[in-house]
């Protein structure tokens, strides 16, 4: 549980200002090796954090690696959505858990398809909230 409460914060939470430095450290060893195993570029990603999801597989499976990481998603890329709501901050768990929810897992063509488009929606019903390593 903890280990997934660090990738947690890991993969959304690392510009607010009171992050450790430690899971600073974290989010980028993770940004690191999904770089690495995917071969998506940083553009990609950037883009993303302004809301624009680029169309591009390797930015897709990044968008999965990541939640991989974390052991939320299967195979299938199906989100398992209560144990992303467990693993959230307590300052998340009021505004997170009905986007999580009403997001679920967008059905795509394939599991890096399902989380790309599931990522969308987040951003969609929450943006201010949205982060991406």
């Amino acid at each position: 549980m903890f280990k997934t409460l660090t990738i947690f914060l890991a993969v959304y939470l690392p510009y607010i200002a009171c992050i450790s430095d430690e899971m600073k450290e974290l989010a980028q060893q993770l940004h690191n090796t999904c770089v690495s195993e995917t071969g998506t570029t940083e553009d990609a990603i950037t883009n993303a954090r302004a809301g624009t999801f680029t169309d591009d597989e390797k930015f897709k499976c990044y968008l999965k690696c990541l939640l991989d990481q974390m052991a939320i998603v299967d195979e299938e890329g199906r989100i398992d959505v209560e144990a992303m709501i467990a693993v959230l901050p307590e300052e998340f768990q009021d505004s997170l858990p009905p986007v999580i929810r009403k997001c679920d897992t967008i059905i795509g063509a394939n599991a890096c398809d399902n989380i790309w488009l599931t990522q969308q929606c987040y951003y969609k019903e929450n943006p201010e909230h949205y982060f991406l390593i």
